[in-house]
């Protein structure tokens, strides 16, 4: 190792003192994407006890909400919806007059110059808690579930969704959308894919919050195994090759190293989840004083650009760009 004389070590500290080298890595309110629960009901906005500052939101209270972020800098936002009512299908999820669907016409009636993007899923719609439908063996039917994520899609683009983004992990789901839209003119709507999602303990707090918590089982059958890597390079170039414009990994800070290959193997934009159980310790520990929360969630979110991720979604998209925008 070269010895440097002490005289320089000390210019060199004063050079980082001084801002002269400029930060590699900026993170802006604009790289972000805030996640937003809907809910049914008027002028009701429930708090999730597991994350604290989350809500559920009514529709009308919804675009209000949208308001405030698009005030903030905030330029898109991905909705998932939360319903008791369920049946064994998901049958609501893809009703024209469904609760995405609604939520999406008013906020393109009510909120210009927001990029809206919508979950493709049936989680939070089947009695299961599957991101599927079953056979009669409580097995995953595939080729069943991308025909109904397929009119799940459509229906969120007649309404006006900008992007749709499958999150079932379904074989083929990309390709199935991507016709499903296409056959029906619907060529601009763009298909941002949870095309590396892990079988992860980070959920937590999410399936609390949406009601898709799986009644039996797991999805480990469907959902990545957190140790592999190859795996999830495989099934995000096979959904490239489907017509996936976006492509995510979810969770983010466990799989750093899975967004910086992504990002060196693919010329593809990517997305990272910054999911809720990353979410909850954060506030966890700083409800305990142990961590300067601001702090920490700026070095957590710079730490998933730094990686690769030229988009990222995060729940602390409303708290960061209240703090950014205040100490500008």
């Amino acid at each position: 190792m070269t010895n440097f004389p002490k005289n320089r070590l000390r210019r060199l500290r004063q050079i980082h003192e001084l801002n002269i080298i400029n930060t590699e890595t900026i993170l802006s309110i604009e790289d972000l994407i805030a996640p937003i629960f809907v809910r049914p009901g008027k002028n009701t906005s429930t708090p999730i006890k597991s994350m604290p500052g989350i809500y559920q939101f009514s529709i009308d209270i919804l675009c209000e909400e949208i308001e405030n972020l698009k005030t903030l800098g905030i330029k898109a936002i991905l909705l998932f919806g939360t319903l008791t009512e369920k049946d064994s299908t998901g049958s609501n999820a893809s009703n024209h007059n469904g609760l995405i669907q609604t939520a999406i016409r008013a906020i393109k009636q009510n909120v210009s110059d927001i990029a809206i993007i919508t979950d493709v899923c049936l989680c939070s719609y089947t009695t299961s808690g599957h991101c599927g439908v079953l056979d009669a063996k409580n097995f995953i039917n595939n080729d069943d579930t991308i025909k109904i994520l397929g009119e799940i899609a459509l229906s969120h683009a007649e309404a006006g969704a900008h992007v749709v983004a499958p999150s079932a992990m379904m074989d083929g789901q990309v390709g199935a959308i991507r016709s499903q839209l296409d056959d029906n003119n619907f060529h601009q709507t763009c298909i941002m894919s949870y095309s590396a999602k892990y079988a992860s303990s980070f959920y937590g707090p999410f399936r609390e919050a949406s009601s898709s918590t799986p009644q039996f089982g797991n999805r480990e059958s469907y959902q990545l195994n957190i140790a592999n890597k190859r795996e999830a390079f495989r099934e995000i170039d096979a959904d490239i090759k489907e017509g996936a414009d976006i492509v995510m990994v979810k969770p983010a800070l466990a799989f750093l190293d899975i967004i910086n290959k992504s990002h060196d193997l693919f010329n593809t934009p990517l997305a990272a989840f910054n999911v809720s159980g990353e979410y909850s310790m954060v506030h966890a520990a700083a409800q305990q004083g142990w961590i300067d929360k601001n702090k920490i969630i700026l070095e957590i979110l710079t730490s998933i650009k730094r990686s690769g991720a030229n988009l990222i979604i995060t729940w602390h998209a409303k708290e960061i760009a209240e703090f950014i925008q205040t100490n500008k």
